[in-house]
């Protein structure tokens, strides 16, 4: 008797993140939507990433409301980093091609804001990189 096991883990990760439905269901929600989103994703990075890298990310709606506006939003740049880095980092150690990392965040979010779309490149990229993520986790765990 051959004992197999499948690796995918028992709770499967969602990899339906979009712009465009998360702007739509933000405008409806009247910006709660996207908190939730970001706060989803910023669990989902612990659940996949933490295992590996020994770092836990710190709670989204922490980090909006008391820690950015405490540290005038330094520290929701620190955040914003660390996350895209893991994701980045992440992506690597699974093999996936797909180019995402800090540097996404400082070159399309940061200096992408003075060419006013740059914000929304990087929220697709991120939203695009953490389905790869977790699609990669539902089949290998």
């Amino acid at each position: 008797m051959e004992n197999t096991y499948n690796s995918a883990p028992a709770y499967q990760l969602k990899t339906n993140k979009g712009l465009i439905k998360t702007i739509l269901l933000g405008i409806i929600t009247f910006g709660i939507y996207p908190l939730v989103v970001m706060t989803v994703l910023a669990d989902e990075v612990n659940l996949v990433a933490s295992k590996y890298d020994g770092r836990k990310t710190m709670h989204y709606l922490l980090m909006t409301f008391i820690v950015a506006p405490i540290t005038l939003g330094i520290g929701g740049l620190v955040w914003s980093h660390n996350i895209s880095d893991r994701i980045g980092n992440e992506l690597k150690r699974r093999g996936i091609g797909y180019s995402f990392g800090a540097g996404s965040f400082w070159g399309w979010c940061i200096l992408g804001s003075l060419i006013g779309i740059g914000p929304l490149v990087y929220m697709h990229k991120l939203f695009k990189a953490v389905n790869l993520m977790n699609a990669d986790y539902n089949v290998n765990g």
